[in-house]
């Protein structure tokens, strides 16, 4: 049997403490009963025509009139308590004897002292006593850490997750095969004098499935797995982040082999000297406790460090260097192929219909996250469930994945008809245009159904996905996004303000190609980046203006001039193809949805001017 800890000088130091809270508040307790006990000794009791002749006789020495109770009481010759009561009526004239007796009389209109107050008084004062030494004792006691000190991460001894559970993302977990590797066979890494990662850092956007694939390490390597947030840490006493990043690692060292996990890292290791403490706040400590933790580990330690965020830039660059966080493993959405993976693991326990296709969900897409596809396959399955179906047919699918990209529909939202035809030549619009310009997406649905906040909606699939994109492209990119308010132009000669958002989006896209992107003849393949107002981010907040007033007005026109060719070259699509618009319209408000070969149709015969479009985007361009 292990022999227990011994209790040091500080352990016994607060038991005294707390028993003599204890003798202090029963002191108190018993001295307020002793106190009420004397107070409320039993009088003689005269009746009011008895203490009358008392006091003409002249035996009542002292009197006091408890106006609550209706009672008089005091002192009679010979030292005799008594009390005598009286009607409430005869209080004044009761007075008006005394004075004549030559009584010194005393009117009493104080609330009794009780057992009660006494209680209500004391007990208050010895539970704030307790509770403070209660909590010397916790934070002394045994020699052991505090209860805010110790670590708040979640333990799982058996991991039921292996990388067979993790889909689009091969080549991360390809390079996370080799820390499996080390947890199951340090030596042959040791023996070539190979030094494993310290730490491996899983960069990526939020849902791409990085807290997924550092439980399939530990999984797949049958270790222990401490998860924890970087929030975690932060605490409002100074000093309790760092005791907790302490107490973390330590157990994990008790267990080793093992695996530590951080979630949110940025939230605790962020740049130091940014925060409105300088370098002495909370924050700070613990980041600095977490660098000498790190700094402690070695290849015999057995102690994996996986940490994730989607904020790589903010963090300290001592996390970064070799020795720390030495490996960046990115985590990116999935392409195509990835996604039909990560499809196919979400519904292997879900029964699908034959006229399911994951190819084609896939397909539909594009930039979707393992996150945001395992929300599509729950909303699908819910969809099916609630109309009573047994497996998940192509439908549900089709809805769940509108409903996760362009929102709920909104049915119950009633529009009047003139509302109703500006929304539907808005939406055609886009459609047209989207599908003459060159180098732009394919038209797959056109609504004009309410979805989230948006009135109606024009979705475009790319053929295939894309991570580079030319200044064609983004050209034809910006006419889309202004191609419905020129066709509310074109048909009623003014605009709505349906267009703000495409707008808003323009802009952004416009500046990035002048700005950051270089694709501006006039100013040529710099970056412009303009004064930060921003007092929470450090040193940020003093990064001064790179662009003069005057480059700065050059870049708005060239902004302006990109939105405003823009503009013209979908007035100059719509102008061409006004019958096209017309046809789509009518069919829009006829029957609220165009997708596929129905849509299509509509469209075919305004591709006979694409070949036009393109010569006249190479005009505008070198204008």
């Amino acid at each position: 049997m292990a022999a227990s800890p011994r209790r040091g000088p500080s352990s016994r130091r607060a038991q005294l403490f707390i028993a003599a809270g204890v003798v202090v508040a029963l002191v108190l307790i018993l001295g307020g009963w002793w106190i009420v006990s004397n107070r409320s000794a039993s009088p003689t009791e005269l009746r009011l025509d008895e203490f009358q002749s008392a006091l003409a006789e002249g035996r009542v020495q002292t009197a006091t009139i408890v106006d609550r109770s209706s009672v008089i009481e005091g002192e009679l010759v010979g030292s005799e308590q008594y009390s005598a009561a009286f009607p409430e009526a005869y209080g004044e004239q009761l007075t008006k004897e005394l004075l004549r007796a030559g009584v010194p009389a005393e009117v009493d209109n104080s609330e009794p002292t009780t057992m009660t107050d006494i209680l209500l008084g004391v007990v208050p004062t010895v539970l704030i006593v307790g509770v403070f030494l209660w909590f010397v004792l916790r934070m002394q006691g045994g020699g052991k850490a505090a209860g805010f000190s110790r670590t708040r991460a979640r333990v799982d001894g058996e991991v039921p997750v292996s990388f067979a559970d993790v889909a689009g993302a091969e080549e991360a977990t390809e390079e996370l095969r080799e820390v499996v590797e080390f947890l199951k066979d340090p030596e042959r890494f040791s023996r070539l004098g190979a030094r494993v990662p310290a730490g491996v850092l899983l960069v990526g956007p939020p849902g791409t499935g990085k807290t997924l694939l550092a439980r399939a390490v530990a999984g797949e390597a049958e270790v222990p797995f401490y998860s924890i947030s970087g929030s975690d840490f932060a605490e409002m006493y100074v000093g309790v982040g760092a005791a907790r990043v302490r107490d973390l690692f330590r157990r994990a060292l008790a267990t080793a082999p093992s695996i530590v996990f951080i979630d949110e890292i940025d939230a605790v290791g962020r740049h130091r000297g940014t925060g409105v403490g300088g370098g002495h706040d909370e924050r700070e400590q613990t980041l600095n406790q977490l660098l000498v933790q790190m700094d402690g580990f070695d290849a015999q330690s057995g102690v994996v460090l996986i940490a994730a965020t989607n904020r790589l830039d903010v963090l300290d660059p001592a996390l970064l260097r070799p020795g720390r966080f030495d490996r960046h493993v990115h985590v990116d959405p999935p392409d195509r192929a990835g996604r039909l993976a990560v499809l196919t693991v979400h519904t292997r326990s879900t029964p699908l219909a034959a006229d399911v296709d994951l190819e084609a969900v896939a397909r539909r897409t594009p930039g979707m996250t393992g996150a945001d596809l395992a929300a599509v396959v729950n909303e699908a399955a819910i969809a099916a469930a609630r109309r009573g179906a047994t497996s998940i047919e192509a439908a549900d699918l089709s809805r769940a994945v509108d409903r996760a990209m362009a929102g709920k529909e909104r049915p119950s939202r009633v529009l009047s008809a003139a509302e109703r035809k500006v929304i539907a030549v808005h939406e055609a619009g886009h459609a047209l245009v989207a599908h003459v310009a060159p180098h732009t997406d394919e038209v797959h649905r056109v609504s004009i159904v309410a979805r989230g906040a948006a009135l109606g909606h024009t979705l475009l699939l790319p053929e295939e996905d894309r991570h580079l994109h030319s200044q064609p492209e983004l050209e034809s990119r910006l006419a889309v996004l202004l191609a419905g308010r020129a066709a509310e132009q074109a048909v009623f000669g003014q605009v709505t303000t349906g267009s703000a958002d495409d707008i808003a989006q323009a802009t952004r896209l416009a500046r990035s190609m002048v700005t950051e992107f270089g694709m501006s003849e006039k100013l040529g393949p710099q970056r412009y980046l303009e004064a930060v107002d921003a007092p929470f981010l450090g040193r940020d907040a003093a990064r001064p203006p790179t662009v003069s007033p005057e480059t700065s007005a050059q870049v708005d026109a060239e902004v302006g001039r990109l939105v405003d060719d823009a503009e013209h070259r979908a007035t100059t699509i719509i102008e061409a193809n006004r019958d096209v618009l017309d046809s789509v319209v009518a069919a829009l408000l006829e029957s609220e949805t165009l997708e596929d070969e129905a849509l299509a149709s509509l469209l075919a015969t305004a591709a006979v001017v694409r070949d036009q479009m393109e010569r006249t985007e190479v005009h505008y361009r070198n204008q």
